[in-house]
């Protein structure tokens, strides 16, 4: 018989399961950070012993592998307090004629809904260093962002 009629199972037409990606750059973390990795970490191993579904076991054994290596990774950093933008700081700018507030924070804190994005983003990475009053270049326009508060 011809192997392309021949199925030895159904497992062997799955999609194979990849580890969860991590950010790449440093693990920058605020305190808070920290306390929502340790925080998943204590949930995943609760739902582990919970859950009697294999399947689902293997899932958040992967989840808990990705939180593990991100808290033992992590590098709390303080704010910077010399007046100009850095991780951990709010900052308060006009983009596009709109007055907004961010603070920049680690990439497993970020929640862009609710101000906080990571340090990586191009947003933030065109805010670092810059003080209150000065303006700054974002896509492609010089003076695209005026700093107006940086906390």
């Amino acid at each position: 018989m011809s192997v392309a009629f021949r199925r030895e199972s159904d497992d062997e037409h799955l999609e194979p399961t990849f580890e969860l990606p991590l950010p790449s750059g440093p693990n920058l973390v605020t305190p808070r950070g920290r306390a929502l990795i340790d925080d998943r970490i204590a949930a995943l191993e609760r739902q582990i012993v919970e859950t009697g579904d294999a399947e689902e076991v293997k899932k958040l054994r992967r989840d808990l592998r990705y939180w593990q290596t991100r808290q033992v990774t992590a590098v709390e950093t303080a704010p910077r307090s010399d007046g100009a933008i850095g991780f951990g700081n709010r900052v308060t700018f006009t983009l596009g004629g709109k007055e907004r507030q961010v603070t920049l924070v680690g990439d497993d804190e970020a929640d862009p809904a609710a101000g906080a994005i990571p340090f990586s983003a191009p947003l933030a990475r065109a805010l670092m260093g810059a003080e209150a009053g000065e303006t700054v270049a974002f896509n492609g326009r010089e003076d695209a962002i005026e700093v107006l508060t940086v906390d």
